[in-house]
């Protein structure tokens, strides 16, 4: 069967961004998708507004730190280190929400998406608000940049720097943790280095800090002047130097334009458009924007064995059911346990390695979950599930709830009462022209990019139709509750 138009901007909706708000409903059946896509990138294109969640008591806290002596968490009061801690788990939480909220509302799809992408893939786990919302800038700030900026900056953030503990990596007591991982997971690739590699650039990297606020800082009598031999090449080099000879791999490319491929395309991947894709990707200097289009301007994304075949993340799902039907919501902070019900919250991946994805979003327990969402949504009702108890689904969290931190920042507690009002005002005048007979197919093509083997009847079977408002309400509902609606 052929791709439709609507399944090509659909697809491509799905993949660049969180799928097609209510107001670009319209166009999905007039707009060319090579249209759509300029469309969407060129909005993409100005930089990010600023995400500030931190309060004036914090903020006079760290911007009064001595950063002539390099002040560190260590070196505050005990009463300071309570308010950090206490300050970073509320904002961690309003970050969450914020940039949540950036995802649903924002006209910058493709980089809030590339963001998430990059989120992952260059994931920290540290419990500082400072920490993870400049990190956060420079993520969302080079998204769709050069690699290498976004590198550079990730690199120097106080929070990876906290993460990897590169604060402690100090000449003749090198710290080899950010070396591997920075080749491992975030540049070459497994196999693609040696044990004298990572040692030798962990010395290269000595002398790399943060302070509290946040901001990188270079301890010439903690960095290893000596001779360093790294990928072949040998000099005095610092990490700066390291990275420049990391860049200059190949390999580093053709990692990277496989892991964006598998995110964005297909999750088994294509050897050979992979090396062609990341050939450019180098010849490019890196340049992000034009690999990705590249990939969504190729009438192979098109092809009909790259649609339906990703299952959405659990933001994803989330932030596309929001963009679909415009709602207000009387308790935000619901959306943090969704997350932490289907296994991905925001500024919590399970570790260095980020969220595995793919058929991992998937159980008994995460597909209920998923199928009931839509339908607790409507009904503005409450979400009376508890997560799981183990620390992999947890994020790393189980301690620091046992401590009672988890309950507090809003993470855990269930029982919480989501109270959405859908604005059907906005979503349903897009079916004005259509027929009443034809309504059941036209909504089923649009929830679902590829509606299989899914039954008219087994739609109606949940569908209202005392009016026409309500059975387009009820069908929209009720096709979001299907397990067809878990991909994209």
């Amino acid at each position: 069967m052929a791709v439709t138009l609507r399944q090509k901007n659909m697809h491509l909706w799905w993949r660049a961004g969180f799928g097609p708000s209510a107001a670009d409903i319209p166009a999905l059946d007039k707009e060319p998708a090579g249209v759509l896509f300029k469309r969407i990138l060129a909005a993409s294109k100005s930089t990010p507004p600023l995400l500030d969640v931190t309060d004036q008591e914090l903020q006079q806290l760290v911007m009064g730190s001595d950063e002539s002596l390099g002040m560190s968490k260590m070196q505050l009061s005990p009463e300071q280190r309570k308010m950090l801690r206490e300050a970073s788990t509320t904002g961690l939480k309003n970050l969450n929400l914020a940039w949540l909220t950036q995802m649903i509302t924002s006209s910058q799809q493709l980089r809030e998406k590339m963001s998430l992408f990059w989120h992952g893939h260059f994931a920290t786990r540290t419990i500082n608000i400072i920490h993870q919302q400049k990190l956060l800038e420079v993520i969302r700030n080079n998204a769709l940049g050069r690699f290498g900026d976004l590198l550079r900056g990730v690199s120097k953030s106080g929070a990876m720097i906290n993460f990897l503990n590169n604060n402690q990596n100090r000449k003749d007591h090198p710290n080899e943790n950010f070396a591997r991982e920075l080749m491992e997971l975030f540049t070459l690739g497994r196999g693609h280095y040696s044990e004298d590699d990572i040692k030798e650039s962990a010395r290269a990297f000595t002398g790399w800090g943060a302070d509290l606020k946040g901001e990188f800082v270079f301890r010439p009598r903690q960095h290893d002047e000596g001779q360093k031999t790294f990928l072949g090449h040998s000099g005095n080099y610092n990490g700066d130097e390291i990275i420049n000879i990391i860049l200059e791999q190949k390999q580093t490319a053709l990692f990277i334009t496989g892991k964006i491929y598998r995110y964005f395309v297909h999750p088994d991947g294509d050897t050979a458009r992979i090396a062609t894709l990341a050939d450019r990707f180098y010849r490019s200097n890196y340049d992000i924007s034009d690999l990705m289009t590249a990939i969504f301007t190729a009438d192979w994304f098109f092809d009909e064995k790259n649609i339906g075949t990703k299952i959405k993340s659990p933001v994803e799902l989330l932030v596309g059911i929001r963009r679909k039907l415009p709602m207000q919501l009387e308790n935000e902070q619901a959306q943090l346990l969704v997350q932490r019900l289907l296994g991905q919250t925001l500024f919590y991946p399970p570790n260095v390695a980020g969220w595995p994805g793919g058929k991992s979003w998937i159980d008994s327990s995460t597909l209920m979950t998923r199928l009931r969402l839509p339908q607790l949504i409507y009904a503005g009702d409450t979400l009376n599930l508890k997560p799981k108890d183990d620390d992999d689904t947890m994020m790393g969290m189980k301690d620091r709830e046992q401590r009672g931190l988890g309950k507090k920042n809003g993470l855990a507690k269930p029982g919480q009462r989501i109270g959405a009002t859908i604005q059907w005002d906005q979503y349903i005048p897009q079916f004005a022209s259509i027929q009443r007979e034809d309504l059941l197919d036209n909504l089923r093509n649009l929830i679902l990019i590829k509606a299989g083997t899914l039954k008219s009847e087994t739609v109606l079977g949940y569908a209202d139709a005392s009016s026409r408002e309500k059975f387009i309400q009820t069908v929209t509902v009720g096709l979001m509750s299907t397990p067809e609606y878990q991909l994209c």
